[in-house]
């Protein structure tokens, strides 16, 4: 279902005139039980992580979570099965539409603060001990998470109704003040380089210079460590750093591969196209929108691929159910 709607593009996944269909493609039920499970085992504290990248991947799954509710579940399936809601009321629709907005640009920038942790974990030992905590993660999230809805707020005061029905004001259209107004226009452009330019740039940088470090790192211990008799020169430490390093640009890489085409459509659009939308600009933002929603259910599989005890934790829960029912059964004496 092709829709126009006025809401923004980078910070909530569409934008005054871009066209996507946001429901192709995405199964809201799967997208929603997969981050569910997520977040269970993380928060189960069992997967040999230590507590500040726990708390950064439980971030990172609750932000996932919540833009699955409110841009896919209340955006497509209010709009394919329940036109009309209440959700269309004028001043209901502008609150989604900074939720939405705030719930994206969580669940990006909770990738870059886990980007920058892992960083610092890899790159700075001398400040690991300090920065790399629980109490260190807690406060960045927090604070990250107040600013980030502080800067949505203001789009709330950029919609109007498109009707008025008994009194009642429905439905969700920019205002002209907003193309018009230079204040309003510098806004938008504030807020289209907070999400996604400023994190995809920051992610990029983060990983050269983490790549950058481990290369040096691993020449400079391979001329130091000494070969052990038995042949084993598996070096724990670097050993620790590789996971470390797996984990983080199996992450960081999806982020950026799945926000590129936005990246792109972006800067096509508002830069060489100059605010015209054509074939092309269409075709970007028709496969950018579901990229977008995809990026919010692949973390899982990321940690199945790479983390050996999110397996067995992931795997433990999917089977108890089966385990408790089969259980319970043998004690009423229906199964030998």
């Amino acid at each position: 279902m092709f829709m126009l709607l006025g809401v923004n593009s980078e910070s909530g996944g569409l934008s005054d005139t871009d066209i996507v269909d946001v429901g192709k493609g995405s199964n809201p039920e799967e997208l929603l039980n997969i981050n569910l499970l997520d977040i269970l085992v993380l928060s189960r504290d069992k997967c040999g992580l230590s507590i500040c990248t726990t708390r950064y991947l439980l971030a990172m799954a609750t932000a996932d979570l919540l833009v699955i509710i409110i841009v896919v579940i209340l955006t497509t399936i209010n709009d394919y099965y329940f036109p009309g809601s209440f959700l269309y009321i004028t001043a209901v629709c502008s609150f989604k539409s900074v939720l939405m907005g705030a719930a994206t640009d969580c669940s990006v920038w909770f990738t870059v603060t886990f980007s920058f942790d892992r960083f610092v974990a890899i790159r700075c030992q001398t400040l690991k001990m300090k920065y790399c905590t629980g109490k260190t993660a807690t406060v960045i999230l927090v604070t990250t998470g107040v600013l980030l809805r502080l800067k949505n707020i203001p789009f709330y005061f950029t919609k109007g109704p498109m009707f008025i029905f008994k009194n009642v004001p429905w439905g969700c259209e920019t205002k002209v003040s907003t193309f018009t107004d230079p204040i309003w226009v510098g806004f938008q452009w504030f807020d289209k380089a907070v999400t996604p330019l400023l994190p995809f740039g920051l992610i990029l940088l983060i990983n050269a210079l983490t790549v950058r470090h481990i290369l040096i790192t691993s020449r400079v211990r391979k001329r130091l460590v000494v070969p052990h008799k038995d042949g084993n020169n598996i070096d724990p430490e670097m050993e620790s750093r590789r996971k470390s390093m797996i984990l983080l640009f199996t992450i960081s890489g999806m982020f950026i591969l799945l926000w590129s085409v936005n990246v792109v459509q972006f800067i096509y659009v508002k830069v060489v196209g100059l605010f015209s939308i054509n074939d092309s600009a269409y075709i970007l933002q028709a496969v950018g929108g579901p990229m977008l929603n995809l990026n919010c259910c692949t973390n899982t599989f990321i940690y199945v691929a790479t983390l050996s005890k999110f397996r067995e934790q992931f795997i433990l829960m999917l089977t108890y159910p089966l385990k408790t029912i089969t259980q319970r059964l043998i004690q009423l004496g229906k199964f030998p």
